[in-house]
C-alpha cells in the first residue's frame, strides 16, 4: 500500500528484519567461538594421540631392551641351571630315597642315620674346629696387614708382592715344601728343639691341624689383604681429616670410622674365607692321603670316601646338611653386615 510523504506506517503493519531483531547469540556458540573450541578439541586430540604414540614407542623400546637383556643372560642361566641347580636338586632327591635303583621315598631317614654316624660326626667336628680357628685368624691378620701396608712404611710394594706370591704357587709344590718343613726331621722340629721340645711327627699327631692352619693362612692372607686395602682406599679422606682435626687417636679413627666403613669388606672376606676353609681337603689329601690322622679327617674326606663306595645316600645327606649349615652361617653374617650398614648410615 503506497504511503504519502511524511506519513508513518502503522504499528501493526510494520515487519521487523529478522536478522536485526534476533536475540544476541552468546560468544561461545558464535561461529568464531565454535571454531575456536573445535580447534582446541583437535589440538587436545592430537596431543593425546602423540602422547599415546610416544608411550607406545617407549614401551616397545623397553620390551626390546628386556628381550635383549634376556638374550645376554640366557646362556649364563642355562649354564647355572645345568651345572648347579639341576645337580643340587638331584642330590636333594637322592637324600630322600633309599637307593638310586628302587627310588623308594624314605623321608628324613637318611638324615637321621647320617647324624648318628661316628665318622660323619668326627668329620663335622674337625671341620667346624678348623673353620673356627682359621677363618677369624685369616680375617684379623689380613686386616692388620692391610692397615700396616696402608701406612707409610718402606718397601711397601715388596711386602705386598711377598704376601701375594702364594696365589701363584701350585698346590702340589706347596705340599712338597710343607712335607719338608713338618717332617719328623724337618725344620719345624729343629726350631722347637731350641726350646727343649722333642721332635713331633706333625701330620700324625694331635698337632696335625697346626701345619694345615698355617698353610691356609699363608695361601689366603694375600688375597684378603688386597680386598681390605681396596676397602680402606674407598673411605672418604675428608672424614679422616676431620677426625684428626678433632684430636682423635689412631685407635679411635680405626675403631669408629675405618672399621665401620669396612663392614661390607669384612663380611665378604669372612664368607670367602669360610668357603675356602671347607675346601682345604685338597691340601690335606695331598699331605696325608685318603685316611688322615683323626684330627684332620674333614667332611670332604667323608664325602669322598663314601662316594668311592657309591653310597649316594650318605653323600647326598652329608652334602645337604653342610649346605644348610653354610647358608645359615652366611645368613647370620649378612644380618650382622646389614645392621652395621644401618648403623653407618645413621
Amino acid at each position: 500500500m503506497a504511503l504519502s510523504a511524511g506519513e508513518e506506517p502503522a504499528a501493526e503493519n510494520f515487519i521487523e528484519d529478522p536478522v536485526e531483531s534476533s536475540p544476541e547469540v552468546p560468544a561461545e556458540v558464535t561461529p568464531a567461538g565454535s571454531s575456536s573450541a573445535f580447534g582446541r578439541m583437535l589440538h587436545w586430540n592430537a596431543a593425546r594421540t602423540a602422547q599415546r604414540r610416544r608411550a607406545g614407542e617407549l614401551e616397545t623400546r623397553r620390551s626390546r631392551r628386556k628381550r635383549s637383556s634376556w638374550r645376554f643372560i640366557l646362556p649364563s642361566l642355562i649354564g647355572v641351571s645345568v651345572f648347579f641347580l639341576v645337580p643340587f636338586l638331584v642330590v636333594v632327591y637322592y637324600s630322600l630315597v633309599n637307593n638310586p635303583v628302587q627310588h623308594v621315598f624314605v623321608g628324613a631317614d637318611n638324615y637321621m642315620r647320617i647324624l648318628q654316624n661316628p665318622a660323619f660326626l668326627t668329620a663335622a667336628r674337625n671341620t667346624l674346629v678348623f673353620s673356627m680357628i682359621s677363618v677369624p685368624l685369616a680375617v684379623v691378620l689380613s686386616l692388620f696387614l692391610a692397615v700396616v701396608l696402608e701406612s707409610r712404611i718402606p718397601f711397601k710394594s715388596y711386602f705386598r708382592s711377598f704376601f701375594l706370591s702364594p696365589m701363584m704357587v701350585p698346590v702340589a709344590s706347596v705340599i712338597l715344601v710343607w712335607q719338608v718343613l713338618f717332617h719328623s726331621h724337618g725344620l719345624a722340629n729343629d726350631m722347637i728343639g731350641f726350646f727343649g721340645l722333642g721332635p713331633i711327627d706333625w701330620p700324625k699327631s694331635d698337632y696335625a691341624m697346626i701345619p694345615i692352619c698355617i698353610l691356609f693362612l699363608w695361601k689366603n692372607l694375600g688375597y684378603n689383604m688386597i680386598l681390605f686395602m681396596a676397602g680402606l682406599s674407598a673411605i672418604p679422606r675428608e672424614i679422616l681429616e676431620v677426625a684428626k682435626l678433632e684430636s682423635a687417636t689412631d685407635w679411635q679413627i680405626f675403631w669408629s670410622i675405618k672399621l665401620r666403613y669396612l663392614s661390607s669388606s669384612i663380611m665378604f672376606v669372612t664368607i670367602m674365607s669360610l668357603i675356602n676353609s671347607f675346601k682345604v681337603f685338597r691340601e690335606i689329601y695331598l699331605l696325608t692321603g685318603d685316611h688322615p690322622y683323626g684330627s684332620l679327617y674333614m667332611l670332604q674326606h667323608f664325602i669322598n670316601n663314601n662316594l668311592s663306595s657309591l653310597d649316594y645316600q650318605k653323600v647326598s645327606s652329608a652334602a645337604i646338611i653342610m649346605s644348610v649349615v653354610m647358608v645359615g652361617i652366611i645368613a647370620l653374617l649378612l644380618l650382622a653386615e646389614n645392621r652395621a650398614g644401618r648403623d653407618l648410615e645413621s
